[in-house]
């Protein structure tokens, strides 16, 4: 049990308590918050010392544990370009627990990622939702599966664009084979639902989740032709689906905002790398929140470090998102569109005890970072 005093608690849920406290309880789950609750005589007490304190950070698209840090052939595993259709493969598979970007996303106050397949291939599998604690990836599933990948535009074209041949090398391509899986897995869906037995698929068994709209389709989409693409092929079938990248929201961003879809952005905080990264801005999460959109901010680790979650929101901030909006960006906003804010995202009673005591605000502070970083109720990372 871990009593927390003296802290400035942001809970994502209503406004900041100034000096108050947060007990955790033996079973990893917060009992307690407020500003005059008294410490349990069993507790480990912190002083936090007036600091501030939030919950574990939320990365809502990434690639942690597939691609290690290390780079060379046999650390990644982000990829299986053998097929351009693979929503059979399963991030969890191929997960390492002891990937070092994990052990320095705590150093972040990351404590959740959404993580799997890369955007090679128009589907690419399932992403699950995990802790980063642990040494095996069973044990550190939050939900699984938790989305199917899908991408669009210049990543699966160039890919297969370039290998003899082999469909999609061109976006026509890209889209008709994500079309052709999901009414394969429309007709696969429905038949099993009648009663009949089709020949067993793995393809089509990954992709029934989607079909009843237990999880959504994750669209790897910069460009706003390719978004809308996306948003397109969802309709056309009755799936759902996260805007992930959204690069060029902000160019389209009233009409996004009537499509009812949620906007996972980043990463920003590098080069633009490629053409359809032309248009990248700080500002595409300011004009997707004017426009009444959800939105979470990513990393896309490894293409930034997944400690550098909170400064990605703080620049955002810094072009016009408000603060408070960051903040939630990164927390509650992303166990939202995740469908785990039941667990965490927010220091409210009954959720996971994923806590963070910070050194100063990393939104506002330069070199801002953990002091302590806590899940399901135990230390994980001490400054």
């Amino acid at each position: 049990m871990i009593f927390i005093k003296n802290a400035k608690l942001k809970t994502m849920v209503g406004p900041d308590i100034e000096n108050g406290c947060l007990l955790l309880d033996d079973n990893g789950k917060i009992a307690a918050v407020g500003e005059n609750i008294a410490a349990p005589v069993d507790a480990t007490v912190i002083d936090a010392e007036g600091r501030l304190v939030t919950p574990g950070c939320v990365e809502g698209h990434s690639h942690i544990g597939l691609n290690e840090t290390a780079i060379r052939w046999e650390g990644t595993d982000i990829n299986e370009k053998s097929d351009p259709v693979t929503p059979h493969l399963r991030a969890i598979d191929a997960i390492n627990p002891r990937d070092e970007m994990l052990k320095t996303a705590l150093s972040g106050g990351v404590t959740t990622a959404c993580t799997g397949p890369g955007s090679a291939n128009p589907v690419g599998g399932q992403f699950v939702v995990i802790k980063l604690v642990g040494d095996c990836v069973d044990d550190m599933i939050v939900k699984f599966p938790a989305a199917m990948k899908c991408a669009f535009g210049e990543n699966p074209k160039s890919c297969y664009g370039q290998s003899g041949g082999k469909q999609p090398q061109t976006r026509m391509a890209t889209a008709s084979l994500i079309r052709d899986l999901l009414m394969k897995a429309k007709n696969y869906y429905e038949a099993k639902e009648a009663g009949k037995e089709p020949a067993y698929d793995a393809k089509m068994e990954a992709m029934i989740p989607v079909m009843r709209g237990e999880i959504p389709m994750k669209a790897h989409a910069h460009r706003t032709d390719d978004i809308l693409t996306s948003v397109r092929i969802a309709k056309e079938f009755g799936v759902k689906l996260t805007l992930d990248h959204c690069t060029e929201g902000h160019l389209i961003a009233d009409r996004l905002a009537k499509t009812g879809y949620n906007a996972f952005v980043g990463p920003t905080m590098c080069g633009k790398s490629k053409p359809e990264l032309g248009n990248k801005t700080f500002e595409t999460p300011k004009a997707l929140y004017e426009a009444s959109m959800l939105i979470s901010i990513i990393t896309d680790a490894p293409v930034i470090a997944q400690h550098y979650l909170p400064l990605c929101a703080g620049m955002a901030a810094a072009e016009g998102l408000p603060m408070e909006e960051a903040w939630k960006a990164i927390t509650i906003n992303p166990a939202i569109m995740l469908g785990v804010d039941d667990r965490i995202g927010s220091l409210e009673v009954g959720k996971d005890a994923d806590v963070v005591i910070w050194t100063a605000d990393p939104l506002t502070t330069i070199g801002g970072k953990a002091y302590i970083t806590i899940v399901d109720g135990k230390i994980a990372y001490q400054l």
